[in-house]
């Protein structure tokens, strides 16, 4: 067994409460971008056409498969570890924790091991004085309808070097080139509950020159992208949490309700919440001192296990399961793909057991909307904890035990008060039909505004100044923070 041990960096830097999260003129034009709702460039109904065309005709089979026929993927005999024969691309490994926090402390469990960074990029030009972004039409082995709404460039290190022998990334050089013009960028989490200190890079890179056309790419607006979040399983995780690192500007009073029947006081709070001027419950001081605390008030110790030794999990030909149908499988898929750079690979995936609940609750105070946050440990993490929704959860694994902390409130909450509500999936290049029920729920006084150890409210504003460091902000509230500006 193989002791690992972690060490935790200083927390970066933030500017103080009020401060643009970055210089206000590029706030604005990410802002304008988002209040564009359409776009000659690609109007909203060529797009949808283009896009269910794409879902139509391109031809794709993913095909569960056992074990033994995966190619260039075998259990090494030393720990039965799953890997590559290459040594690239990732592994499936055992994990044991052991925490001091209340319920089960400790357990053991597989979790993907990809040590190497990935890119997720969006190219973003002007056309008509507003930002568009080039978004990707890609085919994901584990996505639920296959092909998703994906950032210009969507690749780990072991792909955009060619690893998998395959042609290269399209548009990676923009990416790459030391003369590119930078907008945003920054180190990001993945699922902590599945990925063993997982990070990809979110960057958007702006271009002023020409950009060869392709069949699976079009120019849209931050606003249409808006638009498609709502949708169920449209827009992908990668591109929603690259957005979800993107610094906007609260809206203008007069900007018209993106969804009818939302209500002027939530959408008032909103825009308050969004400016940084208005009041909020906690300095952004007080929440980094919080989040310090939260870091270092438990015990926190893992170390990795030969995935043939973790206790409550079996291996048959076909999948690797916990032993009270809990949690997740890993499965084995056949995969062909006529738009990959590979036309045909096998692979493993984590396939969760059933639909998880993403949910942040939202409170009107003193005329500006926070968000109640989770600092939430989890098994992967590099930092052991990060700021999760108030909800993040698969139901069944507490179906013998205390369920978690208000779900019964966003299950329970009425039409009225859930500003958003799409079904959303996760990473499809790893995840096998990983969904979640994403939630945004208003609440009031049901809901006490005195703080818990564990959870704080918090501002969009000081949110979204967060989600532009590194190790703050999980890919769950990522995602729900990209959604929250769809509620404008």
């Amino acid at each position: 067994m193989t002791a690992t041990t972690t060490r935790y960096p200083a927390a970066q830097p933030l500017p103080a409460a009020g401060t643009p999260a970055g210089p206000s003129d590029l706030s604005a034009r990410f802002t304008a971008s988002a209040l564009a709702t359409d776009s000659r460039v690609t109007p909203n109904a060529d797009f949808d056409t283009w896009f269910a065309e794409h879902r139509r005709t391109n031809r794709f089979e993913v095909t569960q498969i056992p074990f033994g026929e995966l190619v260039g993927w075998r259990f090494r005999p030393e720990d039965g570890n799953l890997v590559h024969d290459s040594g690239g691309f990732f592994s499936v490994t055992g994990l044991e924790v052991m925490t001091d926090r209340p319920g089960p402390g400790g357990w053991s469990q597989p979790i993907l091991d990809q040590p190497e960074i990935g890119v997720l990029g969006i190219l973003v030009k002007e056309f008509d004085g507003i930002l568009h972004c080039l978004m990707q039409a890609k085919m994901e082995p584990g996505n639920p309808d296959t092909v998703q709404l994906s950032p210009t460039v969507q690749a780990t290190r072991s792909n955009y070097t060619g690893l998998h022998g395959g042609r290269r990334t399209d548009f990676l050089d923009y990416f790459l080139a030391p003369e590119r013009r930078v907008l945003v960028d920054s180190l990001q989490s993945e699922q902590g509950s599945w990925f063993l200190t997982k990070r990809n890079r979110n960057v958007l890179v702006e271009v002023t020159a020409e950009v060869p056309e392709h069949a699976n790419y079009r120019w849209l607006t931050i606003g249409q992208i808006h638009r498609l979040l709502a949708h169920d399983n449209v827009v992908n995780m990668d591109t929603r949490t690259v957005l979800a690192c993107v610094p906007f500007d609260a809206p203008g009073a007069d900007v018209p309700a993106r969804r009818p029947g939302t209500p002027d006081a939530y959408r008032a709070a909103l825009r308050h919440s969004l400016s940084g001027r208005a009041p909020a419950r906690h300095g952004t001081g007080q929440l980094l001192g919080w989040i310090t605390e939260a870091k270092a008030r438990h015990t926190f110790h893992r170390r990795t296990l030969p995935l043939a030794a973790v206790p409550g999990w079996r291996r048959t030909e076909t999948e690797i399961a916990h032993e009270e149908g809990k949690h997740f499988t890993v499965i084995a898929a056949d995969v062909r793909a006529d738009t990959r750079e590979v036309t045909r690979w096998t692979q493993p995936l984590l396939a969760p057991v059933e639909r998880g609940v993403v949910a942040f609750l939202a409170r009107n105070i003193d005329g500006v909307l926070h968000l109640l946050a989770h600092a939430k440990t989890e098994a992967g993490l590099l930092d052991v904890c990060e700021l999760a929704p108030t909800v993040q959860c698969l139901p069944v694994n507490y179906r013998d035990r205390e369920q978690p902390r208000y779900l019964d409130v966003v299950l329970a909450a009425p039409p009225g008060a859930v500003r958003f509500d799409s079904v959303l999936a996760e990473e499809g290049g790893r995840f096998h039909h990983a969904d979640n029920r994403y939630l945004i729920v208003e609440v009031g006084d049901e809901v006490p505004l005195a703080d818990d150890p564990d959870y704080h409210w918090m501002t969009a504003r000081q949110l979204m100044e967060l989600a532009q460091h590194s190790r703050y902000v999980n890919v769950q509230a990522r995602s729900l923070l990209a959604s929250l500006h769809t509620t404008w």
